[in-house]
């Protein structure tokens, strides 16, 4: 392929991509919960992401290596498992630039011998087949890229490797852009998308030969870059050259060294060599004529290298010698080197990289590779020769030190022993030349106290709180005296407030306020009443879709005392005559209630009879619907008895016919769930004829041993033997039972009713949860999905109901899906008449609420409960909850809201109860929540001594009419692990057109190196079969196996001669098989456990590239298979929409096949008529009204209306969906009820969609829906109409829609070891599915695996505070009505962050950076010096979701910016021009409406047809105004690290983060030399050692775009916890990163599908966002309503303009 077509194409890839970029979505690559997916990181993109890091100076080696080890550090302690592949073909890009190819193969030689970090070099390039095996084989989530390279070329390489990515179903994370957390690292994720798959399959050839010519294009410029240094010596001549070197110097040091002087000695002596070999080549090839002198004036002469190369050698004995401490102090000289230097510079680094490659050499010897990090230090060396150059020639000469001498003197000696070609002069003295190596410079010395910081120091401040809470640190910080200027000059506010008659400090309504109240709580208006009652009957009928418990009436009781119903009763010798007639009157009831059962089975009894002898299966759901619902025992024996009698008949009769050959098995199993029944649960009414039966029942199916154990007097005679023989199932009793009925198995369940339950027999833990509640203790409840947990919320909240008409109970949930879902079944459960204005039920959400502080249960999400919580004048309100229940609480470890879930925990006075399906370490959070409450008991006990004090004057109890929250103190984790129904998992895979299904054996998911290091996963558990499977494979891997008689299903000890073997026993004999295949490992049988495992692998190929288009095959193959309803869930919101309206034109087309060729035309035609009809009738009804011609008229009206009936039934049945091309039940839900719910969506934006979806009987489920669309298929799918639905996760946090499989039908980040649980936990409907199956589809084996045998992750605490919060702490403890809680409840959440329990050094930092916000707040005028809250703090904390533009908007206003903006179109108008709000939705959208782009997005060619998509700049004055913001925190936060620098750890900061290699050490103190190029101690307080030999200084903070990495990483607190929005993002490669326009673009054009097509964005997606914004504008528009008491301020007209403009625009989309 020549060149130009090579670059076409390349071309074409470049844009593919870039057209994917702003798809791409932002968020962690470690998802959620911190737990890590195996992935990749391309080298070379880490290489140059942090070579182009703006603090790293050219040849700073270490300081690099610093920056890389950062980096891979915070993968690592994020939990990141990865592997770093460098490609060989990727030197090749590195030519242009040979400084950087010795430093690239030190990086790869010191990441594999000095970390652990895998490294991977064996691969030649992306391209190869080696690469693609690997691929394939470790299957690594994503690859980690950059989508730049240093020139275009290798951004071709990047590109050709993200394709090839792609190809294979890997995704890519870009290094651009990425932002790092505590918990998280957030990057652009591109996922592989089939369309690329397809063009990678097409175009295979083109790209392998594109890559080819690409190669070919990089190894010339190689040769060119060659061939005019080292003349005729090729590549491989060179290598030899340098591996001669090498192998000389192993000679001279055959001992071994240190790197560092192998790596200089040799490259040196190489280097010499070869400059003597160029300046040679040189004079032989230039004209006789020619001066030489004149020829080499454009390069240095052989001395003066030799001068350079000295001068080289004495830095690295510095490098030897100076520990990091030292050096960090040294100068840094700005020169750069001269011109003539490069060549020698350039053939140097060569050189250096030649020597690198062949080090391996060495290895026979000692050779120390520990400082492969610290090779070079470019900036110590022209420190050195400033010196020689400069200050030595001006007289200055100072003492090397004689250490440092010698160790030179040796370095150069063997220097001159290896150059071979020439004689190499004496190592002194250094300069024998007086060239000058640097150019001249008027300021050569960075001089780092230019911008020396003055006045350090803390603003003096008298606050309780912060005595309490960070006092001890504050004592050890500087404290600047009451009249410094800083003081003294602090931010007024009153200048702003007198100009514009605002009161800036004016109490503000808070969310509460703002929420849409549905219908006012206390309104007698008719129509609202009709709104509430309407309101109430669909809540009803919702929760009844939810589960089917009648309404309780609660009543108010009296109190009595604490009984632990989980004791014995309490014994008594004699009953008292009451209680005699209370037992005699329940034994009456009793036989009445038998008498009604048995009417009732005689009268069904006949026909359910004749259907068992017609078809057994469909008769024994007859019989076991009855069984259901009696409740007589006696009627449910006989009952049972009758259908072990049909089953044995049913047998006898089917092993005579077709099961003489193949027997039908599912009557055995029919048969043996009978006799389980009798056996376990009605034991004490079996006569003898009863037990003989059943022994004939079990001969018949061959098992006489179990028949005999039941009946030892009953003999069986050989005759009998052989005559049932031919009736036997033809295995054991028990692997029948495992193998064949595991799921049927009994479950040990209670059998004595415990009188505080009234619906069901609760299970011991389930029980304890009610004691909790009895006691009104906390506790953390882990128990899998559909176990029975929630059921303790539902008993608290009668408890508080029935104990007072005051107390409230709160239900925290995360979602708003799940608030509305609870508050139905609250309202369906419980009814309760309470005084006026009070109601049982409340909701509270951003978006609305209602009855919220009138209720006595109220449903609620976390940000809303915590807005209540800090509200300082709803404290009278918190005191009266009596019990918090949080629900899905490992949302903990959440990325958005995460903190709050920890606000809230530690806030609360009352007990709780914390709920999860999902935790992975809860002992340690429940040690946390017990350190919250033991603070609560010493705070209850001071403030309780404090109010009697100050009512009574001495202690004494809380008076009667007080609500005071009981509660223990105490907070109890209660566990139970087992599932009620077991889960069995299946791949799919395609077969030609077909999908076939096998299943899943979780010990394939299984490794012997992953059961030797961490055992089998706790939550890995086999149905069992399973076990039954996993025995047999290991008897048929060893056949000398010893315990296989042992483990034997038949002999194994719990399963011996028993009749029913129970759930508890097949886990039993699982954890044995697991322990033995476990000794296997660790007792030197690895290799047949190995064998073990892979013959339990699947061998079915799910990679198949159109298996997305085969998702309507698969959803009607799980309709013939009888598995529906199924949720199908997926990770995008496309996707979810498009699979559904996918199966969709599925059955359309099914439909459309089967419809008669003219069947169209005549619905057409049909419709006409009907139309015409319509309009004759309406038409009719006009003259009607006149009434002309009454008496024609009305036999006219009457045909017409008989005609329309005859039309629209004929159209109907014209139209009607055929059974088989729908997956909707009819009879599931009746027409009116139907009609009701599509009615309630009617004008939602997608109801129309979701009515055709749901009449199909599919759905789909997603968070952009809204609470009306998400409640239909909610409704539909429980009551069983819809049986499809395709879902995102938010439906699996705690929504209930249980269904018989789950399947899995994307691959994605958000598919991890969590959500996977709660997902699949779904699978199984308790009460209808004793088994829950779980389908992968387009899901790869290694993810499957990685899925099942991962832990969930263990919850970990988020960064507590930002600086709005600390200030809404500090309004509550100002402001509260009742001043002692505010206080312990700040302190509360200031001391016991989740982050910081049990360990000081976390919580030192979250100290000092609780300081550092306070003092930030008084620097800008919110907070005084007594810690009150001033000025705009009610603003500030009104728009705490916003943080720092929050800080910003009120930065603008006081400013006067928007005063300057919002002029109104002429003078005295209420109106503003267009030109006005769109310049006010700029500068918003820069405040609140930032989405960046990826950086390469810019680059593209795509023409835009409604939208500008990239975001312009601020207006001038706006963007000064930022600057001066983002300048005064700059300088405060720059002042606030350099007073607590002391508090770093400097042991560590000398050690490299990864690697830990320490460069600290005894300073050198014997040269003079030294102590004067290492003499800039000052102003490097806060500066990493590291940082610092590139020349940083603190000054440097004070940079905008400030690295992350240039801080001491010890003091814990970086740049990205202060409140600076800097107007224009960069990343690493120093690329602007664009904002994305949409909500300006919006405004503009009023488009969502503008957004859509234009902006790349989801419709979904944009509307979530457009909502978001709106309800941002709308909330300052009211803010300032309420602070300016001008009616006709132009900002507060030109807000409420706005607002209204673009919510009327919002509500046409």
């Amino acid at each position: 392929m020549d060149s130009k077509e090579c670059l076409k194409f390349l071309n074409k890839l470049s844009d593919i991509i870039l057209t994917q970029m702003p798809r791409a979505q932002y968020s962690s690559i470690f998802s959620d919960f911190v737990e890590s997916e195996f992935f990749l990181i391309d080298g070379d993109s880490l290489f140059i992401t942090m070579i182009c890091e703006q603090s790293l100076r050219k040849g700073q080696n270490l300081h690099f290596f610093y920056l890389v080890e950062c980096y891979l550090l915070d993968l690592t302690s994020k939990g990141g498992q990865f592997a770093i592949v460098f490609f060989e073909d990727a030197e090749y890009a590195y030519f242009k630039f040979p400084e950087l190819l010795p430093l690239r193969t030190a990086l790869i030689l010191h990441l594999k011998n000095n970390t652990t970090i895998d490294v991977r070099t064996e691969f030649s390039g992306c391209l190869s087949e080696e690469w693609k095996v690997f691929l394939e084989a470790s299957y690594p989530y994503f690859l980690i890229v950059a989508d730049e390279g240093l020139n275009h070329l290798q951004t071709h390489l990047f590109n050709l490797l993200i394709i090839q990515t792609w190809s294979l179903k890997v995704n890519v994370v870009l290094f651009s852009g990425q932002a790092s957390d505590i918990l998280r690292l957030n990057a652009y994720f591109m996922l592989s998308l089939s369309a690329i798959r397809e063009f990678f399959k097409k175009n295979v050839e083109t790209i392998k030969s594109v890559y080819q010519t690409l190669l070919e294009q990089l190894e010339k410029s190689r040769d060119l870059l060659l061939a005019p240094l080292f003349g005729d010596l090729k590549w491989e001549n060179l290598m030899e050259e340098a591996c001669e070197t090498v192998f000389r110097l192993e000679q001279v040091w055959p001992g071994g060294a240190d790197i560092r002087r192998v790596h200089c000695v040799a490259s040196c002596a190489l280097s010499l060599g070869m400059y003597h070999r160029f300046l040679e080549s040189r004079k032989t090839t230039t004209d006789q004529k020619t001066d030489t002198d004149e020829v080499e004036s454009n390069c240095l002469s052989l001395q003066e290298v030799e001068d350079l190369c000295r001068l080289h050698c004495l830095s690295v004995v510095f490098l030897l010698h100076l520990p990091l401490s030292q050096r960090a102090s040294a100068r840094f000289i700005t020169s750069d080197w001269i011109q003539e230097i490069h060549t020698f510079l350039q053939m140097k680094s060569l050189c250096e990289y030649f020597i690198l490659s062949n080090i391996s050499i060495f290895e026979s010897c000692n050779l120390n590779l520990l400082h492969l990090s610290d090779l070079n230090d470019e900036a110590l060396w022209k420190n050195i020769v400033f010196y020689y150059e400069n200050e030595s020639v001006q007289g200055l000469h100072l003492d090397v030190g004689e250490v440092i001498m010698k160790d030179y003197e040796h370095l150069w000696n063997t220097v001159s022993a290896l150059v071979t070609e020439f004689e190499v002069g004496n190592p002194f003295p250094l300069r024998t030349t007086e060239i000058c190596f640097l150019t001249k410079s008027p300021t050569p010395i960075k001089d780092g106290s230019e911008k020396k910081m003055t006045d350090l120091g803390f603003i003096p401040m008298s606050s309780a709180i912060i005595d309490k809470f960070a006092g001890d640190i504050l004592k050890d910080l500087p404290i600047l005296k009451s009249n410094d200027p800083i003081v003294t000059s602090l931010v007024k506010q009153k200048e702003f407030d007198e100009l514009v008659h605002w009161h800036s400090h004016k109490p503000l309504s808070d969310e509460y306020d703002r929420a849409r109240c549905d219908f006012e709580e206390n309104s007698r208006d008719p129509r609202v009443l009709r709104s509430v009652q309407k309101y109430h009957v669909f809540q009803r009928f919702y929760g009844n879709s939810l589960e089917s418990v009648s309404s309780k009436l609660i009543v108010t009781q009296d109190v009595k005392g604490k009984r632990n119903f989980g004791d014995s009763k309490n014994k008594k010798t004699r009953e008292t005559k009451a209680e005699i007639i209370i037992r005699e009157n329940k034994k009456r009831l009793f036989a009445k209630e038998d008498q009604k059962e048995e009417q009732k089975w005689n009268a069904l009894s006949f026909s359910i009879e004749e259907e068992l002898k017609k078809n057994l299966i469909s008769g024994i759901k007859n019989l076991e619907d009855f069984l259901k619902s009696c409740k007589s025992n006696s009627v449910k024996f006989r009952v049972e008895m009758v259908g072990l009698n049909a089953c044995l008949t049913a047998w006898k009769e089917h092993c005579r016919g077709e099961g003489r050959h193949t027997k039908d098995l599912r009557i055995a199993v029919e048969m043996m769930k009978r006799i389980h029944c009798l056996m376990e649960k009605y034991p004490e009414l079996l006569q003898e004829a009863d037990r003989q039966f059943i022994a004939r029942c079990l001969q018949y199916l061959g098992f006489d041993e179990l028949a005999s154990s039941l009946c030892p007097t009953q003999d069986i005679s050989d005759d009998t033997k052989k005559k049932t023989n031919k009736y036997s199932v033809g295995i054991g009793p028990v692997r029948f039972q495992l193998q064949h009925m595991g799921h049927n198995l009994m479950r040990e369940e209670r059998q004595d009713p415990d009188p505080r339950v009234q619906d069901f027999i609760p299970d011991t833990w389930q029980r304890e949860l009610l004691d909790v509640v009895d006691n009104h203790e906390s506790a953390v409840i882990v128990a899998p999905t559909s176990s029975g947990k929630t059921y303790a919320s539902y008993y608290c909240m009668e408890k508080v109901l029935k104990e007072s008409n005051e107390g409230v109970v709160v239900y925290v949930a995360p979602t708003k899906a799940l608030v509305n879902q609870v508050a139905a079944t609250v309202q369906s459960r419980y009814t309760k008449i309470l005084p006026g204005g009070e109601t049982l039920c409340g909701v509270f959400t951003r978006d609305y609420r209602h009855d919220a502080l009138n209720c006595q249960v109220l449903i609620t999400v976390p940000a809303c409960f915590e807005i209540l919580l800090l509200s300082p004048h709803r404290q009278k309100w918190v005191k009266r909850i009596q019990y918090v229940i949080f629900d899905e609480v490992h949302c903990l470890g959440g990325e958005i809201g995460a903190e709050i879930w920890e606000h809230l925990l530690v806030m609360i006075r009352c007990p709780f109860l914390a709920l999860s399906a999902t935790i992975s370490n809860p002992e340690h959070l429940t040690a946390w929540l017990q350190s919250v409450k033991q603070y609560w008991r010493q705070e209850d006990a001071v403030i309780e001594k404090n109010s009697s004090f100050k009512k009574y004057g001495h202690p004494t109890s809380y008076p009667k009419h007080y609500l005071r929250v009981r509660q223990s103190y105490k907070v109890r984790l209660v566990l139970y692990g087992e599932r009620y129904n077991d889960l069995e998992k299946y791949i799919c895979s395609v077969n030609q057109d077909d999908i076939d299904f096998e299943h899943f054996h979780p010990c394939a998911a299984l490794t012997t190196d992953h059961i030797e290091r961490y055992g089998f996963p706790s939550d890995l558990s086999l149905s069992p079969r399973e076990s039954v499977q996993l025995y047999d494979t290991m008897f048929q891997t060893w056949d000398s196996w010893p315990k296989a008689q042992e483990l034997c299903p038949e002999n194994f000890i719990y399963f011996k001669n028993k009749l029913v073997i129970k759930k508890l026993d097949a886990r039993k004999y699982e954890e044995s098989l697991k322990e033995e295949l476990r000794t296997w490992v660790t007792d030197g049988n690895k290799k047949k456990a190995e064998m073990v495992l892979k013959n339990l692998h699947p061998h079915a190929d799910v990679s198949t590239n159109n298996i997305d288009n085969l998702f309507p095959v698969l959803v009607e193959k799980l309709q013939e298979m009888d598995k529906l309803p199924a949720l199908f869930f997926l990770f995008s919101l496309e996707a979810v929409e498009n699979r559904a309206t996918k199966v969709c034109m599925f059955l359309n087309e099914k439909q459309e096949k089967k419809r008669p060729p003219k069947a169209n035309k005549e619905a057409h035609d049909m419709a006409n008529k009907l139309r015409k009809v319509k309009k004759s009738i309406e038409k009719q009804k006009i003259q009607d009204e006149k009434g002309q011609k009454r008496n024609k008229t009305m036999d006219q009206s009457l045909i017409h209306k008989a005609e329309h009936d005859h039309l629209l039934k004929n159209l109907e049945k014209n139209l009607e969906i055929p059974q088989d091309c729908t997956y909707a039940d009819p009879k599931a839900i009746d027409a009116e009820t139907l009609q009701m719910v599509f009615d309630r969506v009617k004008f939602q934006r997608k109801g129309r969609i979701l009515k055709d979806l749901a009449k199909r009987g599919i759905g789909y489920h997603h968070s952009s829906m809204s609470a009306k669309e998400k409640q239909l298929v909610e409704i539909l799918f429980r009551k069983g109409y819809i049986r499809v639905v395709t879902a995102t996760g938010t439906l699996a946090l705690g929504i209930n829609m249980p269904c018989k499989p789950v399947v899995f039908a994307q691959n994605s980040v958000y598919l991890d070891a969590l959500n996977y649980r709660q997902m699949s936990g779904r699978a199984g409907r308790r009460g209808q599915d004793l088994l829950g199956d779980v389908y992968f589809f387009n899901i790869p084996l290694p993810k499957i695996e990685k899925l099942i045998k991962s832990k969930v992750p263990e919850l970990r605490g988020q960064f507590p505070y930002s600086i709005t919060f600390i200030l809404r702490l500090m309004l509550l403890a100002s402001k509260g009505d009742d001043p002692d809680d505010a206080k312990a409840k700040v302190l509360s959440v200031l001391k016991h962050s989740l982050l910081s329990f049990k360990r000081a050094r976390i919580m030192e930092m979250l100290k000092l950076y609780f300081l550092f916000s306070l003092q930030l707040l008084v620097k800008q005028g919110y907070v005084d010096q007594e810690g009150n809250p001033m000025g705009f703090a009610g603003l500030v904390s009104h728009l705490h979701y916003h943080e720092p533009s929050n800080f910003v908007f009120v930065h603008f206003l006081v400013r006067g910016l928007f005063h300057n903006l919002c002029q109104p179109t002429t003078k005295g108008s209420k109106h503003f021009s267009q030109d006005v709000m769109e310049k006010l939705m700029l500068v918003l959208a820069h405040l609140f409406g930032r989405r960046y782009l990826p950086a390469k997005f810019q680059d593209t060619t795509l023409t835009f047809h409604q939208s500008k998509v990239f975001l312009e700049d601020l207006p001038e004055d706006f963007s000064a105004a930022l600057h001066e913001y983002n300048m005064n925190v700059t300088k405060d936060f720059t002042s606030f690290l350099l007073m607590v620098s002391k508090f770093a750890d400097m042991k560590q900061e000398y050690e490299l983060p990864l690697s830990n290699i320490n460069f600290s050490g005894k300073e050198c103190e014997g040269s003079q030399l030294v102590s004067h190029l290492m003499n800039c101690k000052e102003g490097r307080a806060a500066i990493s050692p590291f940082a610092c030999l590139s020349g940083n200084f603190d000054s440097d903070l004070l940079q905008p775009h400030v690295s992350e990495h240039l801080i001491l990483r010890t003091i814990g607190i970086s740049h990205r916890q202060a409140p600076m929005l800097w107007p224009q993002r960069f990343d690493s490669q120093g690329r602007r990163i664009p904002l994305d326009a949409y909500a300006l673009d919006f405004y503009k054009h009023g488009s969502l599908l503008g957004l859509v097509q234009d902006n790349r964005l989801h419709e979904g997606a944009a509307y979530t966002l457009l909502k978001d914004f709106g309800l941002t504008i709308k909330a300052i528009s009211v803010a300032l309503r309420e602070l300016c008491e001008n009616e006709d301020d132009n900002v507060v007209l030109a807000f409420e303009q706005l607002s209204e403009t673009f919510l009327e625009k919002f509500n046409k989309v």
